[in-house]
């Protein structure tokens, strides 16, 4: 795990951009706390900064091939690169290490030098597409003089880029591409739109207007002599629900893959751990590699004061049935104060108030061990959030209802019904009403939505607003949700998630807390070939009469402490609405609603004190609102203007 950078110069003098090298190499110590490399030829330049995991003595890069006419600096782990140095090696290729990134290099020259088609098909169909692993890296061929930028399939490794009519700058992440002065920091207003609706900023996008990343499974071919190419993908998850399996089948298919998953995701030569939170994910994921670690395998928890917030007993529970040395922390409010921290790893505006106990966890897992397994992806495999079976019951009244009923009976009461955010979900009427109202992909953007279009409308800046034209955040999710199987509403929400809310959200957490700490996080559930056999199982065995995640649940129910398996979906947020209204209280009248609020140039300040009064008195929980515009205050205030 690590961090990488470089640039491209086409046609111009790269003396200002050398002069920068050490300082992008800087930006991203924190990702590879082991060594650094640099590696230069004509207007073209690598950094590698490492956290060493494989191959311990000989694995620093960039790495070359025989003749030094290919270089490579990778971030992340190819998890088959044993069967394919193996291949390699029969077909002549001569290997002087024994690290994965090479295979990198070698694997590259068969795909470039051999097959049919154009040489970006090639390297989607015979290169991209053999890599089995999460991944983001960037490879120089000096004989074709080409740069290939490349990200895995699920966009678990990062990968930011900014590019000009003379020159390419890349690197793992926006800081390092913001040491150099001249790269535009302008904010665009759709990202900032799509930050206060889900608050993330998706897809190809960046906070800021100039500057770009790589999409999951994207990769980018760029050549100095030609104009600046199109990113393409190389994969995409089809939700494809197969009839005629027994369910008997269905488990015997997934136990095989995850035994298989776990096994590969254990691959290191240095201890691995895994983060345990009690829930099924974790809890399978811990009494799988318990049963292929040798020796005592470390698990790490993270937990509240706050009851309903907290699942350390239950971690408990699962640690003392597979004998794991397990070690637990409290979060308290205090913690909150590490929002300064979060603002700088994070470098966009970032409002998953859970990447508070994930950074936390992390710090305490790095002091044990280089290398955690997680149950992330598990939810979006196997069905496993709540909100999946609130709107497929809302799915369920939409299809009774007449059309014309929906968009006009409904639509009309839910504008005048009163806003009720503190009660349970099943109760808050507007929120349903309006569901009801909409097709499913738009009832789901308006579930994940953290900010509703009224209040965007009243929160955002008239200057931006202006910008937007008429763009829309919420057909983001609609596109995604529409690809998958008509009528299938599980599968289309799945689609969103996994095309969406993961990369943007989910992964961008884990990445950024871990790699703070200098700890690689491994997810075996969004391994590509898991998540592709997942997608075949019918919907109607992952949420079941209203119970998520079923099929999984069933199939390891044996292996797991009893009761652990019935648990419903907790979430790793923070108590955010309690803590806004008084140990944060401070923090968020001293910068967000101040009169020289860095939120200023983009939000409407006066509404977000009239927001923040309403909730600081208990008339509306406006907690996750709130706190995604103090971290747009501290992201504002380090990022946002030229130092």
């Amino acid at each position: 795990m690590c961090g990488i950078a470089g640039y491209l110069v086409v046609g111009a003098d790269a003396t200002a951009l050398d002069c920068r090298l050490q300082a992008m190499a800087d930006a991203l110590a924190h990702r590879g706390p082991d060594a650094q490399g640099l590696w230069r030829g004509p207007g073209v330049a690598l950094v590698h900064r490492r956290l060493s995991i494989i191959d311990l003595s000989s694995g620093d890069q960039p790495i070359g091939n025989e003749d030094g006419s290919i270089q490579v600096v990778f971030n992340g782990e190819i998890y088959n690169y044993r069967d394919l140095r193996d291949e390699l090696i029969k077909l002549g290729h001569r290997f002087r290490t024994q690290s994965d990134t090479e295979v990198l290099v070698h694997l590259y020259e068969q795909a470039a030098e051999h097959g049919s088609g154009d040489v970006e098909q090639r390297l989607a169909e015979r290169y991209l597409a053999r890599l089995r692993g999460m991944f983001a890296f960037a490879l120089w061929d000096g004989r074709r003089r080409q740069l290939i930028l490349a990200r895995d399939r699920l966009g678990i490794k990062p990968l930011y880029y900014y590019r000009d009519s003379h020159r390419l700058i890349f690197a793992s992440e926006l800081k390092a591409l913001l040491v150099h002065a001249d790269v535009p920091r302008e904010v665009l207003a759709e990202a900032l739109a799509d930050y206060l609706t889900y608050g993330l900023v998706p897809g190809g996008k960046t906070i800021f207007r100039h500057i770009g990343k790589l999409p999951p499974a994207g990769f980018l071919v760029v050549r100095p002599e030609e104009p600046a190419r199109a990113v393409r993908r190389y994969w995409q998850l089809t939700m494809a629900p197969e009839s005629g399996r027994s369910i008997g089948a269905w488990q015997e298919a997934i136990r095989a893959k995850l035994d298989e998953v776990v096994r590969l995701h254990l691959i290191a030569d240095v201890p691995v751990g895994a983060f345990l939170s009690g829930g099924i994910d974790s809890s399978v994921l811990v009494a799988l590699a318990a049963g292929q670690t040798q020796g005592q395998l470390r698990t790490f928890s993270m937990g509240f004061h706050e009851e309903d917030f907290s699942e350390l007993p239950q971690a408990r529970r699962v640690a003392e049935q597979f004998g794991t040395l397990h070690t637990e922390q409290i979060v308290t409010p205090d913690a909150a104060r590490l929002v300064d921290e979060l603002s700088y790893y994070y470098d966009e505006p970032f409002a998953d108030s859970s990447a508070v106990p994930t950074y936390l966890v992390s710090r305490l897992a790095s002091r044990s061990v280089k290398v955690v397994l997680s149950g992330d992806g598990g939810d979006e495999a196997f069905g496993g959030y709540a909100r999946y079976a609130h709107d497929l019951a809302e799915s369920r009244w939409r299809r009774r209802l007449p059309r014309w009923l929906r968009r006009t009976v409904l639509a009309s009461v839910a504008r005048v019904y009163p806003k009720a955010d503190w009660l349970p979900r099943p109760l808050r009427a507007q929120t349903r009403l309006t569901n009801l109202s909409l097709e499913a992909w738009d009832a789901y953007a308006n579930t994940l939505s953290l900010c509703r279009p009224h209040v965007r409308r009243r929160l955002l800046h008239r200057d931006l607003s202006s910008q937007l034209d008429g763009y829309r955040p919420e057909e983001l999710i609609a596109d995604a949700f529409q690809r998958a199987p008509a009528g299938d509403d599980l599968a289309g929400m799945i689609s969103a998630d996994v095309r969406v809310i993961l990369p943007d959200d989910f992964l961008v957490k884990v990445d950024r807390a871990s790699m703070a700490c200098g700890l690689e996080v491994r997810p075996p559930f969004l391994d590509h070939e898991l998540l592709e056999l997942a997608a075949r199982i019918p919907s109607e065995l992952k949420v079941r009469q209203g119970r998520t995640k079923w099929i999984l649940r069933e199939t390891y129910r044996h292996l797991l402490p009893a009761g652990i398996a019935d648990l419903p979906k907790h979430g790793f947020e923070i108590p955010v609405d309690q803590w806004l209204r008084e140990p944060l209280r401070d923090m968020v009248e001293d910068t967000l609603l101040s009169a020289a609020s860095p939120v200023a140039p983009y939000i409407n300040v006066q509404e977000v004190r009239r927001l923040y009064e309403r909730h600081r008195r208990g008339w509306g929980q406006h907690g996750q609102v709130l706190w995604s515009l103090l971290m747009l205050a501290r992201w504002a205030e380090r990022y946002a203007r030229r130092r």
